[in-house]
């Protein structure tokens, strides 16, 4: 069955309930087996997908008129990760939530869409201290994917695209350190945007690695996602300049558990058709980083795929490069807190906590050099008008409670997809390609670093045509 770009499993859609802000909350679904409220969450989280920590509504600012409100009758859900005045960020982790007090102020990212017009609708479940890109959680429960209810929605801004997905909310707020808006946005079959490294501002957000945090955004609808990212971006719109090239990287392609064709005519079939064929251009974007980035060779010596024919020497060790990175920054962050309060973590996120903790500064190597070579090498790939085209991840989603070591290696082949945007900073979005066996497909388009808004402009463009080629594709045989 057909359902379009954005199209899921057309379950009930949710009606929102307004209760008033309180400073604390209760989870949705407690781990506690003998709760005397467990069939009352339980309840709740069939209503809502368990894709909220807390439902509520925070009403825009009053001191405009509506018709100058750019998200005017829009709704948003945040992920608990946001500073908002009033409430415990819970960092998707119950024990993070007793030892922290109240926020008294609200992230700026979250003001802005308040002071737009949008009015928040709660605070939405997220996996613990975001240390995954999974969506599943011991403690308050895995959010349900609309699209496929027998997998995982992606994380670790589950909730966040979960509540969009499902059509709870019209877009949300997550953030995405080493993927947790893009792979989210794939598994659930919706739109996901990483901006460019250090463009949306992350104050009032709790840290997990800043040399990669990111606010990121999620809709169903391309003029949704661009309203919201002129906002957050703070950045003068633009007219829609024509892709002065579109590179597909056919070498991470073949990392793809589906038929390459599948995305690969639907992109390249509507670039023709809009923009001609002339500035499509095939890449090997494995060899082309390998031959530009020599630092990358100190973290070569640490790859130890087993498995060759789903990897891509230099992408590994991207992506070894940034996790090294990212754990030795989640431990400055995070590691004191951690060592004294010997917090209940779930199975995944505990071993990577530890991993984290045992990180030295050794252990990073020439990073910085590795980031600014990978900026070079992209930027003259890309100019200041291409994009890169490559999948967002490697599959479908995992079935949930996939074995762990089962999963391990999936997170390995998606995270030298990730890497790319990660380690350079430049701006990514997630495009859904409706479903093949039904389960969602998505590509993504990287863009360089500050072209935010070319690249939301350019979804909004080829969005229809994509949506038209989607519903060819669909009817093919592979």
């Amino acid at each position: 069955m057909a359902w379009g770009l954005t199209g899921c499993y057309p379950y009930p859609p949710f009606k929102t309930v307004g209760i008033p802000p309180a400073p604390y909350f209760t989870p949705i679904l407690s781990s506690t087996e003998n709760s005397p409220h467990r069939e009352t969450m339980t309840m709740a989280q069939k209503s809502d997908y368990g894709a909220f920590m807390e439902k509520f509504i925070l009403q825009p600012s009053p001191t405009t008129s509506p018709a100058q409100f750019p998200l005017s009758r829009l709704t948003f859900a945040v992920k608990d990760i946001f500073d908002m005045d009033g409430y415990v960020s819970g960092f998707g982790n119950p024990d993070w939530l007793r030892t922290h007090s109240v926020a008294t102020s609200t992230a700026p990212a979250v003001s802005a869409m308040l002071k737009a017009g949008a009015t928040c609708i709660g605070r939405t479940v997220m996996d613990e201290m975001a240390y995954s890109i999974n969506g599943e959680n011991i403690h308050y429960g895995t959010p349900l994917n609309p699209c496929a209810p027998d997998r995982v929605p992606g994380g670790s801004s589950s909730g966040s695209a979960v509540a969009v997905s499902a059509k709870l909310s019209d877009f949300s707020l997550g953030t995405d350190t080493g993927g947790s808006v893009r792979v989210p946005a794939s598994y659930c079959g919706i739109l996901g945007f990483r901006p460019s490294h250090g463009i949306v501002s992350t104050e009032g957000v709790i840290p997990m690695a800043q040399s990669f945090d990111t606010v990121g955004w999620f809709s169903r609808d391309p003029g949704t996602l661009n309203h919201v990212g002129q906002i957050l971006l703070g950045l003068p719109n633009e007219k829609l300049v024509q892709p002065s090239k579109v590179l597909i990287a056919e070498d991470c392609f073949k990392l793809l558990s589906i038929p390459t064709t599948r995305v690969t005519k639907v992109v390249t079939s509507s670039i023709e058709m809009l923009f001609g064929g002339d500035i499509i251009q095939s890449v090997n974007l494995g060899d082309y980083i390998e031959s530009k980035v020599p630092s990358l060779k100190h973290f070569m010596q640490n790859d130890n795929t087993e498995n060759k024919e789903f990897s891509i020497k230099s992408l590994v060790a991207l992506s070894t490069a940034m996790r090294l990175l990212q754990r030795f920054e989640f431990k400055k962050n995070h590691g004191e807190w951690v060592t004294t309060v010997k917090p209940n973590l779930g199975p995944g996120i505990s071993e990577r906590v530890i991993d984290a903790l045992n990180t030295s500064q050794e252990d990073i190597g020439p990073f910085e050099s590795v980031k600014t070579q990978l900026q070079e090498a992209l930027s003259a790939l890309l100019g200041e008008h291409g994009v890169i085209v490559f999948p967002t991840v490697p599959g479908p989603p995992p079935e949930l409670q996939t074995e762990t070591t089962s999963l391990e290696t999936f997170r390995a082949r998606a995270f030298s997809l990730l890497s790319v945007a990660g380690v350079s900073g430049f701006c990514q979005v997630t495009i859904p390609l409706g479903n093949y066996n039904d389960l969602p497909v998505s590509v993504s388009l990287l863009a360089n670093h500050g072209s935010d808004v070319f690249l939301l402009n350019l979804v909004e463009s080829i969005y229809p045509t994509l949506k038209e080629q989607v519903s060819i594709a669909e009817k093919v045989s592979y």
